[in-house]
């Protein structure tokens, strides 16, 4: 097997993709795929070596991306954005041998120091001149082509770098088996959730999992069409899914919320939109609420994890309940435990275990910290919280890593959050745990006001004391210019405290 012919079936004249206003057919993206695959299997790479993609949203990612899965490469996808230090560090983590970069990754990569990485013998430059020691990309594309190479199901596909929201990043390894599993478990969720004739708006960083298989995987699978988006502006956004009749969306709050709070639009913006997702972060009510009341969307959440590929839940239109995620998609088992590891009755929070066919082979060269989060019997323990309701429905709550234990009482940040987030005068906010001396820890606000609203700290106390029990409320506030988010959203509670 071997993820990459998932392109093959699709009639050669039906669009792939959308890059930069040109349209690429999946005859002219197989013919590509092929040539680089020849290209690449030429310049000596071998199945199982890594290949690092330093690329933005454009036809460059995804035509490497499918040549390096086809010549049996491991693909590493690297935020092309990231400082010279973050590069360096994950090209060394992943021991890429190779790689692929666009010309946002230019001065970064000119600041790395190479002598540091001797196990990097290959440069492409893609829609750049790589300099004397690289080759550009596009006089690799009349290569003779190679044949795909056959992987086996639990070969490693991708190297893709976990959010770190709750640590360090580190690489987890996906295998061809566990990303295939996960597009055909997506597919099977809903029968309309992706067709040839969809075209997919494709915001989502596909260095992140979400983009790269659920964006894109998906899509590529069915033979659906996607516009894929470098950089992200609400207005030249909307432009787009007019201009190109975009039927598909998916992307974090962050994006919803853009769109909802956008001055001067009509609401018919949206009218060719059959299906829209947030995912990446918990989806606030009242931006849900803000782009039904104003666009007539109804947004759909799921849930899902790098370590599951990602997806774990999803919605199932016209039955998923408001504020839940969902049910587990087909194949995929699901506990909600204690902290002792026992099941916990329906409607109680629990720490949610995932065991399926998407779950990763764990991280690159961590046995330990793969060991921490699948237990012997191959659940993966999520470090997320939720609850369950009579009909199976999902929701959730939050990170465990996040729990805030005052005087023996379990606090659980976003439930702060989101009363705070009722003040007129707070835009943003995150709750954290702090020590205390007396009930162990204490909870901790850091609040991003309003431009041109006053707020002092007592009014944040005062206005949580009303709404809380008092244990919940916090007794420390501080006011900050911005809240740290990951890139699909998360507060980074490890930058704060």
């Amino acid at each position: 097997m071997n993820l990459a012919t998932i392109i093959d079936p699709h009639p050669g004249e039906a669009t792939a993709l959308i890059s930069r206003g040109r349209e690429t057919d999946y005859d002219t993206l197989r013919t590509q795929v092929a040539a680089l695959r020849g290209a690449l299997v030429e310049m000596g790479l071998e199945p199982g070596e890594r290949l690092a993609i330093i690329a933005g949203n454009n036809w460059y990612f995804v035509v490497s991306y499918l040549a390096a899965l086809g010549a049996g490469l491991v693909a590493v996808p690297l935020n092309p954005t990231n400082p010279a230090v973050a590069m360096a560090h994950e090209l060394s983590e992943s021991g890429a041998v190779a790689i692929v970069a666009t010309p946002t990754a230019r001065a970064a990569l000119r600041e790395i120091d190479w002598s540091t990485l001797p196990d990097v013998r290959t440069f492409i430059g893609a829609g750049f001149e790589p300099g004397p020691l690289g080759v550009d990309i596009d006089t690799l594309l009349d290569h003779e082509p190679a044949p795909v190479v056959e992987r086996a199901p639990d070969d490693v596909a991708v190297l893709i770098f976990t959010s770190g929201t709750a640590g360090s990043p580190r690489p987890a390894m996906l295998t061809h088996a566990n990303l295939l599993a996960n597009i055909r478990q997506v597919l099977a969720a809903d029968e309309r959730v992706q067709e040839p004739t969809d075209v997919v708006f494709g915001l989502l960083p596909m260095f992140h999992i979400f983009g790269l298989n659920v964006m894109l995987g998906v899509a590529m699978a069915v033979g659906a069409s996607v516009l894929l988006v470098e950089r992200f502006d609400p207005v030249s956004a909307i432009e787009s899914v007019e201009k190109h009749g975009v039927t598909t969306i998916a992307g974090p709050p962050t994006m919803w919320a853009a769109f909802a709070g956008l001055p001067g639009v009509g609401g018919h913006e949206f009218d060719s939109v059959r299906r829209a997702i947030s995912g990446a972060a918990k989806l606030p009510t009242e931006v849900a609420q803000a782009m039904e009341a104003r666009y007539g969307v109804h947004l759909q959440e799921g849930y899902g994890l790098t370590e599951a590929s990602p997806v774990v839940t999803a919605p199932i239109s016209g039955v998923t309940p408001s504020g839940s995620v969902g049910i587990p998609v087909p194949g995929v088992e699901m506990r909600l435990v204690d902290g002792d590891g026992d099941d916990v009755l329906v409607g109680d929070p629990g720490e949610l275990l995932v065991r399926g066919p998407n779950v990763f082979a764990g991280y690159w060269n961590d046995q330990e910290a793969t060991d921490r989060v699948i237990t012997a019997d191959g659940w993966l323990r999520t470090g997320d919280v939720g609850v369950v309701d009579d009909d199976g429905n999902v929701y959730l709550v939050d990170r465990a890593k996040d729990l805030i234990i005052v005087s023996g009482f379990n606090v659980f940040p976003s439930e702060v959050e989101e009363v705070l987030l009722q003040h007129p005068a707070v835009e943003g906010v995150a709750v954290v745990g702090v020590p205390h001396p007396h009930t162990g820890e204490s909870v901790k606000a850091y609040v991003k006001a309003r431009d041109g609203v006053p707020i002092e700290e007592d009014d944040v106390i005062d206005f949580c004391a009303a709404r809380l029990p008092h244990y919940k409320c916090p007794n420390k506030v501080w006011f900050v210019e911005d809240i740290p988010r990951g890139l699909g959203g998360k507060v980074i509670r490890r930058l704060l405290g």
